[in-house]
């Protein structure tokens, strides 16, 4: 049985969608825990400041995950992966009747095939080397539907359908795939869902910020340090029988 023992001394993290917000948390917990990390992303200036504030063991690689080409040269170019956070997403709105084409192909492409792309890249090397670990950032609209969001909620509910296949596939090869689903969180995307509340219902910032917050019982906002410690865990030899999961952190508003 393939045992913790085929460990890195020094495991390489791959952390996409890492420029900010839930990414960079998760980015530094990584470093913080010893791992040399690769921020992958789409934006060149805010990738290489958080690497410089990060260290010496952080690298930059810019790439679009929806791109299965440029993920396929982007990985061959990099050492071998033994982590890889598929954090990169993007949410947008819209009730079903005003779903377009293009939105609904955007979120399947961001959320659902970067995350397919970027795994397929790695997870061969991982099985051949006895040990990997793969975090999916989805979200509790993976675990749950959630109105006016659903190109959004079927990409999500796609990444944990895809995490648990997974899961089984390299179950004995000391691999484990798992997913993180975080609740309304206190990033950029929040922002936007605020702004867009206030812009169609005329409330106010606050009230818009105070109904989204009551859909977590503990009424709060969840914090990318919050995901973050969630991932460092999964990725731990403390959690080498987790595998296949869906791990709400949301206060309680998926259990």
């Amino acid at each position: 049985m393939t045992t913790s023992t085929n460990r890195p001394a020094t495991p390489h993290a791959v952390v996409t969608g890492a420029a900010g917000g839930i990414g960079a948390a998760i980015a530094r917990q990584l470093s913080a825990d010893g791992y040399t990390v690769t921020l992958l992303g789409r934006t060149t200036v805010a990738l290489h400041d958080l690497a410089g504030s990060i260290g010496a063991d952080c690298r930059v690689a810019v790439c679009d995950v929806a791109d299965s080409e440029a993920v396929r040269e982007t990985f061959a170019a990099l050492p071998p992966v033994h982590v890889l956070v598929n954090n990169a997403g993007q949410a947008e709105s819209a009730p079903v009747s005003r779903t377009t084409d293009e939105l609904w192909e955007r979120m399947l492409a961001v959320n659902l095939s970067g995350t397919f792309f970027c795994t397929r890249a790695v997870v061969e090397g991982m099985r051949h080397a006895g040990w990997g670990r793969v975090v999916n950032v989805a979200s509790t609209a993976g675990q749950r539907g959630y109105a006016y969001v659903a190109a959004y909620t079927a990409a999500k509910h796609g990444v944990v359908g895809f995490t648990r296949s997974l899961a089984l596939e390299v179950a004995s090869a000391g691999v484990t795939v798992n997913a993180v689903c975080p609740g309304y969180t206190d990033t950029d995307m929040l922002a936007r869902s605020v702004a867009n509340i206030v812009e169609k219902t005329g409330r106010s910032e606050a009230d818009a910020r105070a109904q989204l917050a009551a859909l977590n019982p503990q009424r709060r906002f969840i914090t990318p340090h919050d995901v973050a410690a969630a991932v460092s865990w999964l990725c731990s030899d403390g959690a080498a029988s987790i595998t296949g999961q869906a791990i709400s952190v949301s206060g309680g508003e998926v259990m």
